[in-house]
Formats: C-alpha cells, structure tokens, sequence
C-alpha cells in the first residue's frame, strides 16, 4: 500500500491525512465506545513514525498500551484484511509517562508566574473583583521582582498585600481583605486538591516533549489523567496552559512538511464548560496562531456541540464516529456535525452518521491547497499498538528506562517570594524594635512605625531580589511569563 501520508482507514479508496496540513488542526467526535481512542491512537501511531513528538492525556487509563506491541487478535486481522492493509505490523512505539500527581509517570510541574493571573483565576473559579486581585498581585509581583513558583509564595504574597491593602490602593486599585481572604480559601481548596504537586520547580523544560529515539521516532507523551479528572477544571486549566507555553515559547515556522508536535486534548468540552467569553476568545486565538509554529491541535470530544463555533471552524481535519439522537440536542449534534462536511452525493451525512458502527466513522481531511476532501464513510485501520493499558510492571520499566528519569522526581525549593517576604518582614520588626529602643533612651516621643512597616512590603528599594526576570516581567496572551522573546 503506498504510503502518501497517514493511514487511517479505507471507504472506496484509502483515506490518508497528509502530514502538510495536521498544524490545520482536527477533531475526533463520537458517542461513548464508538472508537474515538482507536482513531487518536491510529494518528498518534503514524505521526510517531514520522518523526512527529506527540503529547495526549490518557483520560480513561487505557492509551499507555500504546508503549508496548499489539496482539494477534482475529478481529483486528480481519479488519486490517478487509480494507487491505497488507503491511499491517504490531509494534510499540516510544512512549514517556506523566503525571501532574507524580505517582504514574514522571511529575509534571509549572510555576504560579508561568500559569500567569488570567488562568489561575479560572482554576481557582474566582469573580470579576477578585480576578481583579489576583492581576495587581501578579502586577506587585511583577514590580518588585518577586518569584512566584508554588502555593506558598503566592499565599505569603496576598498575605501581605491584605496587610498594606490601604497603602497600595493608589498604585494597583482597591484591594479588599474579603477579596484576598476569599482568594486565600480558594487556595486552600486547591491544596486538597494535591495543587502543591504541580505548582512548583522543577518545572516543565518543553524541549523535554520534543524528541525523537534512536530510530527516528517521536516520542509519545502519555498524561496519566484518569486520577486527575476527578478535578475536571484543572485538567482543562493546565492542558490550555501547556498549549499556550507551546504558543508562546516555540519559533514561528510557517506551514512545515509535518508539524513540530501534534497536541490531543481528550474530553475537550471541559474546557469550555461555563468559560467566561474572554477565555474562550484567548483558546481561538491560540488555535488560530499556533499553527504557524507548527503545532496541531486535535479536539477530542463526544459530541461536536461541545466546541465554540469560532473553534470548530480552525478544525480542518475531521473523523466524526456514531452519534445517537434521543433527545433535541442530539438531533442538532447530528445536523451540525453534517453540515461541516464537504457534502459526498453518495449518501447522507446526517443519516449515516447515526447509522455507523463501532470503529466506523465519516472522515474528511484536508486535500492540496488546504481544501477539505469529500467526506467519506471510512472504516479505521487497527492500531498496532496495544489496545487497552500497559500493566503496571510494565509502565514501570518504561519509566526507569527513559532518558528523563531523575530530572522531575525531586522538588526544588530555591529562594522565592516567601523567603524574601519573612525575611522583609523579619527586618520590619527588628526597625520597629530600634526605634523603640532609641525612644526610650533618648526620652523622646515614640515616632509612629506605620511608614516602616509599609516600606518593608510596598517601596522596596531593592527590585529584582537575585529574580532573573528583572523589574518588569513580559506576559503573553494568557497572563504567562512571555519566553523566547
């Protein structure tokens, strides 16, 4: 069979996604069990092969199979005969395991500056006042160049800023204790939801989801997120996260032959459940522009209603698996998720898309030009990797294996905004004790202490405090610190 791109199955003709156009972006929709997770793993398989870095969240456990060679199953033979898949070959390919939580899989960590204001007040569900807050501590921040890193430095921040609240109002606006103190519990419901674990150093080096093994291969970044969506709003917090570092660290590079990195986000509605219209309009911008660094974006969710309109048009590249239509909502997945199609005279999107059966879908990619193909009723190749997850002995000996053992494991604490604010705090006290002292030696009225404290904390003369960032830090199009610019 020749190879003109990646092989996802066969309708009347092979169909194939040409790598060109996989920066286009794409989305994999379908009911629950229609074969959803075969149609990423098939893509992550072929684009791995090509050289491709991939990076998916394993949200139901069972993608880390695609470390190890698949099985001889009569099922799969037969499919792989039927649609004349000749060289069909079972193997396993390259695979590197994370986990936010650092039980399944390398840790993976960002700073409280590098998930930048804007996000961490959709994580933490805060409103408008108190998102407010949070940009002129980030802004404080900023200014006095303190390292924001983990839970503490932030928590010790807002502490203090709640403290001077009336003596910064001028600079950064109205800062209200009930503001801070409700960001502080919220903080505290982030900490029970293991928080420490990711936020922190050492942080995600992004070269680390760059690689190719010794044969050519990308590498297949697999997220361990089964035990991570039982926090749905992180789970979507910390993927748009990660796209947008992407975004802003990565060159730009035109259209390439293949993309840098093909990104999944599974269970994508999370991102946009109950999204206040100025994140959404950041998530357009990101997938609108990324695209020129050569990353491709592939939503993956159950029903194409789940994603923005103003998203779902960037997506160019389409597999749409089974919908089933019991309820008015349904019926209008059925007809929105026809009507993207580029129409095929042979049948009826709409009618077809309820009828397909499971590791069936209708698929579209796009053609020369850009242009989207005819959609096509396909069947989908099987993977050659294993269907279904890795055991633990053998996730484990994939971890000890990898070349990024030791780099994540072991948490760094350097000195960052909580250090620096007790000891500010420290030598506070030690000048309000002087002046005491002098006082009372000099027989003297005691002179108010007010104007010492707030210089402890507000007029610092020392700005950048051994941080490398500087006075002024640069933040992109999601509040993160601007890199590589």
């Amino acid at each position: 069979m020749e190879n003109t791109g990646i092989f996802i199955g066969k309708a009347e003709e092979p169909i194939y996604l040409a790598p060109k156009y996989a920066n286009r972006h794409g989305l994999i929709a379908g009911a629950t069990g229609t074969g959803k997770t075969v149609s990423l793993q098939i893509l992550a398989e072929g684009f791995s092969r090509l050289g491709v870095p991939i990076f998916v969240a394993d949200v139901k456990g069972d993608l880390s199979g695609i470390s190890q060679a698949g099985t001889t199953k009569p099922k799969l033979m037969e499919r792989a005969q039927t649609i004349g898949f000749d060289d069909y070959t079972l193997q396993g390919f390259p695979t590197v395991f994370w986990d936010l939580f650092g039980r399944q899989g390398h840790p993976l960590r960002t700073t409280v500056s590098e998930m930048g204001p804007l996000l961490l007040s959709r994580l933490l569900e805060l409103n408008d006042t108190q998102e407010g807050v949070m940009y002129a501590t980030f802004k404080f921040a900023d200014d006095e160049g303190l390292l924001l890193l983990d839970l503490k430095d932030l928590r010790a921040l807002l502490t203090s800023i709640g403290e001077n609240a009336t003596a910064m109002t001028l600079e950064y606006g109205n800062i209200s204790k009930a503001s801070v103190g409700a960001i502080q519990r919220r903080l505290l419901v982030l900490e029970e939801q293991q928080g420490e674990h990711f936020l922190g150093e050492p942080a995600l080096y992004l070269a680390d989801f760059m690689r190719t093994d010794t044969n050519g291969h990308g590498f297949i970044n697999v997220l361990a997120a089964d035990e991570l969506m039982q926090y749905p709003r992180l789970y979507a917090t910390f993927l748009l996260w990660l796209l947008a570092e992407l975004f802003e660290e990565l060159p730009e590079v035109g259209d390439p032959e293949k993309p840098r990195l093909l990104f999944f986000f599974d269970e994508a509605h999370l991102l946009f459940d109950e999204a206040p219209r100025a994140l959404v309009d950041k998530v357009e911008q990101v997938v609108r522009l990324i695209r020129s660094k050569g990353v491709g974006v592939f939503f993956v969710t159950q029903n194409p209603l789940d994603i923005p309109d103003a998203v779902l048009g960037q997506l160019g590249n389409r597999i749409q698996h089974a919908l089933r239509a019991f309820t008015p909502r349904d019926q209008k997945a059925v007809r929105a998720a026809a009507d993207t199609f580029r129409p095929n005279p042979k049948f009826k999107a709409a009618q077809v898309i309820m009828e397909l059966g499971v590791g069936e879908a209708l698929v579209s990619t796009l053609e020369r030009k850009g242009a989207p193909g005819i959609v096509q009723r396909t069947l989908i190749r099987p993977p050659s990797s294993r269907l279904g997850p890795a055991s633990e002995s053998e996730r484990k000996a994939v971890i000890e294996h990898s070349m990024l053992r030791g780099r994540y494991e072991q948490t760094v604490d350097r000195k960052s905004a909580y250090e620096h604010l007790k000891e500010r705090a420290a030598k506070g006290k030690e000048k309000e004790k002087d002046v005491e002292t002098k006082d009372k030696e000099g027989g003297g009225r005691r002179r108010s202490n007010r104007q010492s404290v707030t210089e402890a904390m507000v007029k610092s003369v020392v700005r950048a405090l051994g941080s490398s960032l500087g006075r002024r830090i640069a933040r992109g199009v999601l509040g993160s610190i601007l890199k590589g610019r």
